[in-house]
């Protein structure tokens, strides 16, 4: 890699943390070929569930090149949401910890925005390129770990050495060349902690992971009804879940975010048990503005609840 690019990837990445991202590494932009394959085969097998969006785009979603022409690199960042210990919420039932403050979408984008201006006028002004957070075809898991930034763990998500994996990721791709990282190697070891976990088996096998039988697919993604077969698996999780993340020494030794906008919001912390079983539509309006508990939706959420709460009785 040349010096030009060493002196630019060196300028974003202490204007990154400065914005206040975690981490930050760089990726070639290029065909994801062992990652396409395996990703093809965990679509054939249906593990996706009622996602259909996950079966388009296919060849975007593992060549950045086709997504945005013209790209040559992906600027990967990190953002921990990682709780304090002793944040808890009131009620017994649960949020996932992405969802306990401000919708992290707007959060992480502001920033990727502000990185973006900083690279047009400081960095290269000939630069051009998007910033996505969850918005597009992006493998960024695999990017994010190609670029050094972490190893696929055996619950499928990227594990951060010093973050953990409660953190949000996202990328900007450019047509300029940058220093690209290099893939760490796993640390996982025999832990199977995940796997055992998993109260309704999602985790099927090492980096298997079934959205057929996730919690959190079945509470935010899924449309449908919640089969019976689940009956009593939940563990009073209403939106999300977090339990193979919880169990994972990997994210005890990881420290806590400082970023107020992830604290969790007094009115999901003050909520008993009786508020939430009245919540009705205008108080669910009103309790998830500029939170992504919207996803779910009035309707999703009450499902939610009256199945892990029939369980409880």
């Amino acid at each position: 890699m040349n010096l030009i690019a060493e002196q630019r990837g060196q300028l974003i990445r202490q204007k990154a943390l400065e914005l206040g991202f975690d981490d930050i590494s760089f990726a070639e932009a290029q065909y994801l070929e062992e990652e396409a394959a395996f990703y093809d085969q965990w679509l054939v097998q249906g593990n996706h569930a009622g996602m259909g969006y996950m079966d388009r785009n296919r060849e975007k979603r593992n060549d950045p090149r086709l997504l945005v022409e013209g790209t040559k690199s992906v600027v990967l960042v990190l953002q921990n949401y990682k709780p304090h210990r002793e944040t808890h919420q009131v009620s017994d039932f649960k949020l996932a910890k992405y969802a306990y403050g401000r919708d992290y979408h707007k959060v992480v984008k502001n920033r990727l925005k502000k990185l973006m201006s900083f690279i047009q006028s400081d960095v290269a002004p000939e630069a051009e390129g998007r910033f996505f957070v969850d918005s597009a075809p992006v493998s960024e898991r695999s990017l994010a770990a190609r670029a050094g930034l972490g190893w696929r763990g055996k619950n499928t998500n990227l594990i951060h050495p010093r973050l953990g994996s409660f953190f949000f990721i996202g990328e900007i791709l450019l047509n300029i060349e940058l220093p690209y990282g290099e893939a760490i190697k796993e640390a996982c070891g025999g832990c199977t902690r995940c796997l055992a976990a998993c109260p309704t088996g999602a985790l099927t096998a090492p980096y298997q992971l079934d959205a057929n039988k996730c919690i959190s697919y079945l509470t935010i993604e899924n449309k449908g009804k919640i089969s019976e077969e689940f009956a009593g698996q939940f563990e009073g999780w209403i939106f999300g879940c977090d339990i193979c993340q919880d169990v994972c020494p990997w994210n005890w030794k990881a420290r806590p975010h400082n970023e107020p906008d992830f604290d969790l919001r007094p009115a999901f912390r003050d909520m008993t048990n009786v508020d939430w079983r009245s919540l009705d539509e205008l108080a669910f309006d009103e309790l998830s503005k500029g939170s992504p508990i919207r996803r779910a939706g009035f309707d999703g959420l009450m499902r939610n609840l009256r199945f892990v709460d029939t369980q409880k009785e």
